[in-house]
C-alpha cells in the first residue's frame, strides 16, 4: 500500500507541473494554423521568390525588343613627336533598334512567359505539401493531447484496481501475484503519462515547425477528429490529375521548351539591327563639331562549328524529356489518386469499427468489475478484459487520427493548396 501511494505521489507531482506548462501556450484552431503558415513558411516565401525570378527573366528576354540607347562622354590627350599635344572632347548618344531575327525573341519571350506560369504552378504545389505537413502535424498534436487524456484515464482505472486487489489481498481473498501485477500495472500507466508528454511535446514542435515559427513556442489546438468530406462516390482520377499543380506545372514546361526550340530554329535567321547616332566633338571643350550617323547591320550565321544545329538537337531532346515527364508525372497522379482514395475509404470504415469494438468493450469492463468484485471471475480473466480495454482506447484513438491522416493525403493527392479550407 505504501508503495501504490508512493506511485500516486509522483503522477500528481508530474501532473501538477505539466499542467502549468499546458496553460501557458497558445491555443490555435485549424484556421489559424493556415494563416500563419500561409504568411511565414520558408517553403512559401522561397516559392514566391522564384516567381519574381521568373517575371524579372520575362521582363529580361523583352528588353530586346525595345530600342538600346548609350549616352557617352569621352576627353584624351596625346602628345606628338615634336612635343605637341592633341586633346579631343566629345559627347553624344547612339541607339539601336532590332528590326528582324526570324522571330526568335519573340519566341523567348512566350518561353519567359511560360516559365511565369511553371512558377506559379510550383508555388501552388508547395502550398499543398505545405498544407498536408500543416495538416499532419496538427492532427499529431491534437492525437498527442487526447492521448494524454486517455493514458490519464488508463492511470486511473490502473489505480482504482490497485486499490481493489489490495483490499482482496489484505482480506486473503487474492494473492500477492495479483498485487504485484496491479502494482506493475499502475508502474506502466505512470510511464505511458510520462511518454504522452514527451509526445505532446515533440508534436507542439512539430507544429510550430510546420507554422513556420523561428522560434518554438508551446501550442495547443482546438479540434475533434471529425472528417469533413466522406469521400462518397468514386471520383474521376483522370480528371481530377488534370489540375493537379505538379501535372500544371510540367505542362508550362513543355510549352516553354517548345518555344524554346522555335527560338533555336530561329537563330539561323538573318539578324538585322538598325543603328543610329549624334553627339559633338572638337579640341576644346565645351565641344562644337556636330556629329552624326546612321545605318543598318545585317549579319548571316555562316559558320559556328555547328553551334546552332547542336543548340538545335539540345532543345529537341530537352523538350522530348519533358514529354515522357509530364506522362510519367500524370500516370503516377492518377496512381496516388486511386491509392489514396482507397486508403481514406478504408481508414472510415475502421473507425465505424472501432467504435463499436470500444463500446463492446467497455460494457465488458464494467460486467467484470462487478463480477470481480462479487469473486465470480478470476483475476487472470478479468485482467485480460482490462488490458483490452485499456488497448481499445487506444486503437480507437489511432482509428480516428488515422481517418484524419488519410483524409489529408486524399487531399494532397487531388492537389489542393491552403486555400482548400
Amino acid at each position: 500500500m505504501i508503495k501504490h501511494l508512493k506511485i500516486n505521489l509522483v503522477f500528481l507531482s508530474f501532473f501538477f507541473l505539466s499542467s502549468g506548462a499546458f496553460a501557458a501556450g497558445d491555443n490555435l484552431t485549424w484556421e489559424d494554423c493556415i494563416r500563419e503558415a500561409a504568411r511565414n513558411h520558408p517553403d512559401l516565401i522561397a516559392a514566391g521568390e522564384e516567381v519574381k525570378q521568373s517575371e524579372a527573366g520575362k521582363s529580361i528576354a523583352a528588353s530586346a525588343l525595345f530600342p538600346q540607347v548609350d549616352a557617352s562622354l569621352a576627353a584624351t590627350t596625346a602628345k606628338t613627336a615634336s612635343g605637341d599635344t592633341n586633346d579631343n572632347y566629345s559627347y553624344g548618344m547612339t541607339g539601336q533598334q532590332l528590326i528582324f531575327d526570324g522571330t526568335k525573341t519573340v519566341q523567348d519571350v512566350k518561353a519567359a512567359l511560360e516559365d511565369i506560369n511553371a512558377s506559379k504552378q510550383n508555388f501552388k504545389y508547395a502550398s499543398v505539401t505545405v498544407r498536408y505537413n500543416l495538416r499532419s502535424a496538427y492532427i499529431r498534436l491534437l492525437k498527442a493531447q487526447e492521448s494524454l487524456k486517455i493514458t490519464e484515464e488508463i492511470y486511473e482505472i490502473r489505480r482504482s484496481n490497485l486499490e481493489l486487489i489490495t483490499l482482496r489481498y489484505e482480506s486473503g481473498l487474492e494473492h500477492k501475484g495479483a498485487l504485484l501485477t496491479a502494482e506493475a500495472d499502475l508502474a506502466s500507466a505512470n510511464y505511458q503519462v510520462l511518454q504522452a508528454q514527451r509526445n505532446l511535446e515533440v508534436a507542439q514542435r512539430r507544429l510550430t515547425k510546420e507554422m513556420g515559427r523561428k522560434q518554438f513556442t508551446p501550442v495547443f489546438v482546438k479540434g475533434d477528429f471529425e472528417v469533413r468530406s466522406k469521400g462518397e462516390g468514386k471520383p474521376d482520377f483522370e480528371a481530377i490529375a488534370q489540375n493537379n499543380p505538379s501535372l500544371r506545372k510540367i505542362s508550362a514546361q513543355e510549352n516553354s521548351a517548345a518555344f524554346s526550340l522555335k527560338s533555336a530554329y530561329a537563330n539561323f535567321s538573318p539578324e538585322l539591327l538598325g543603328q543610329a547616332g549624334a553627339g559633338k566633338s572638337s579640341a576644346h571643350w565645351p565641344p562644337e563639331n556636330d556629329d552624326w550617323n546612321a545605318g543598318l547591320t545585317l549579319s548571316v550565321p555562316i559558320f559556328e562549328g555547328g553551334l546552332r544545329l547542336a543548340q538545335v538537337s539540345q532543345a529537341k531532346a530537352y523538350l522530348n524529356q519533358i514529354k515522357e515527364n509530364k506522362r510519367s508525372i500524370r500516370d503516377s497522379l492518377v496512381l496516388a489518386l486511386e491509392e489514396k482514395w482507397a486508403l481514406f475509404k478504408d481508414a472510415l470504415t475502421n473507425v465505424g469499427v472501432q467504435y463499436k469494438t470500444l463500446i463492446a468493450t467497455e460494457e465488458r469492463s464494467k460486467i467484470a468489475q462487478a463480477e470481480y468484485s462479487l469473486g465470480l471471475i478470476t483475476f487472470d480473466n478479468w485482467t485480460i478484459i482490462e488490458n483490452n480495454l485499456v488497448t481499445q482506447k487506444n486503437a480507437y484513438l489511432d482509428a480516428r487520427a488515422d481517418a484524419l491522416t488519410a483524409e489529408a493525403g486524399w487531399i494532397q493527392a487531388k492537389g489542393e493548396t491552403l486555400e482548400y479550407e
